[in-house]
C-alpha cells in the first residue's frame, strides 16, 4: 500500500431543491475526483436545506432508504470515477424508525459501510431527537481501497469516545460530515468561539488518536422563508478542513463560499507522530472502567 491517500472535502450550502443539491454535490464531488481526491466526504444531510430547526411531520417525508436513489447516484460516480465517497442522508429505515446516516461507497460502487449517528442533539433550532433515532450500529472502520475510513457525524464530533473507539478500530482518518451554524442573534458574541472550539476539539482528536481528521461542513444561511437572516434561522459558517495525526491544518475552506479541498495524507507521518507520542501504549485500559457510567458517585 502505498504511504499516501488523497482526502477530498466538499463544503457547499443547499437550496430548497432536493435534486439540485444532489445535482450540485455530484458536481462538487466529481470536481474533487478529478483533483485526484481518492477519498471524498461531502456535508451532513447535503440533499435539503437543514429542516431539524423545526418538529414537523411532514418532514419524515424527505427520507429514504438505504439503498435508495441519493445512494444510487453516488454509488454510479464512485465507479466511474474510482473514489471513495461519504454521503450523508436522512434513512427511513422502516416506518417511523428514521437514522441521521452516513453510507460509505467504496471505489467499485459497492456500499462498504454503513454508520448512523450515534450522539442526537436537542437544542433551539437542532431538533434531531425528534427526527433521528441513535444509531445502534456503534462506532466503526471500513476498509475501503484507498484508506481504512472511520466516519462520525456532527453532534458525535464532540465525544473523544468516539474518536478513540473508531481509531481504535484501525480508521486512519476520521470523517466528520457536518451541519452546524450560528444562532443569527449568538454570532456577535459568541461565534468566534463556537467555532474555535469547533475546530480544536476535533483537531485534538487526530492528536490524541494519531490519526487525521476531515472536518466537512455547510455554508449559507437557512431558515423559514421570507425571516430577516439577521435574526432568525441558521448561518452555516463553513470552515472545513482537514488536519494531520498532529493536529496541524493542511487545508481549510472559508466561512461563506463553496469550496472543495483535496489533501494528501501520509501513513508515515502518522506512524512518526504515534511512535513520538505514543498514547496508545499508554493508555491505562485496566483503570477506565467508570467511562461506561453517567457519572460516578464517590
Amino acid at each position: 500500500m502505498k504511504d499516501t491517500f488523497n482526502v477530498g472535502a466538499v463544503q457547499m450550502r443547499c437550496s430548497d431543491d432536493p435534486k439540485d443539491n444532489v445535482k450540485r454535490a455530484l458536481s462538487l464531488a466529481d470536481r474533487a475526483a478529478a483533483r485526484g481526491a481518492e477519498v471524498i466526504c461531502l456535508p451532513e444531510l447535503f440533499r435539503t436545506r437543514y429542516f431539524c430547526q423545526k418538529e414537523d411531520p411532514a418532514l419524515f417525508d424527505l427520507a429514504e432508504p438505504v439503498p435508495g436513489p441519493t445512494t444510487e447516484a453516488f454509488r454510479k460516480l464512485a465507479k466511474k470515477r474510482g473514489v471513495v465517497i461519504v454521503v450523508s442522508l436522512f434513512e427511513k429505515r422502516a416506518p417511523g424508525l428514521y437514522h441521521n446516516t452516513a453510507v460509505t461507497i467504496d471505489a467499485d460502487g459497492s456500499v462498504r459501510d454503513v454508520y448512523r449517528k450515534m450522539h442526537i442533539p436537542d437544542d433551539p433550532l437542532f431538533y434531531e431527537k425528534y427526527y433521528f433515532t441513535p444509531g445502534d450500529l456503534g462506532f466503526r472502520a471500513a476498509e475501503t481501497k484507498f484508506a481504512k475510513t472511520g466516519t462520525l457525524v456532527c453532534w458525535d464530533q464532540w465525544y473523544p469516545e468516539g474518536a478513540r473507539l473508531t481509531a481504535l478500530r484501525g480508521a486512519e482518518v476520521l470523517f466528520y460530515p457536518t451541519a452546524i451554524g450560528w444562532h443569527p442573534l449568538e454570532k456577535a458574541q459568541f461565534g468566534a468561539h463556537q467555532a474555535d472550539a469547533w475546530k480544536t476539539i476535533q483537531r485534538s482528536h487526530a492528536i490524541a488518536n494519531g490519526v487525521h481528521v476531515c472536518a466537512v461542513n455547510r455554508v449559507g444561511h437557512e431558515g423559514p422563508k421570507g425571516c430577516d437572516p439577521s435574526k432568525e434561522g441558521l448561518e452555516f459558517w463553513g470552515g472545513t478542513f482537514i488536519c494531520d495525526p498532529y493536529g496541524v491544518v493542511l487545508a481549510e475552506a472559508g466561512r461563506a463560499e463553496e469550496e472543495v479541498l483535496v489533501v494528501a495524507c501520509s501513513r508515515a507521518r502518522q506512524e512518526d507522530v504515534r511512535r513520538n507520542w505514543p498514547f496508545l501504549r499508554d493508555r491505562r485500559i485496566d483503570a477506565f472502567d467508570g467511562i461506561t457510567k453517567r457519572w460516578i458517585e464517590e
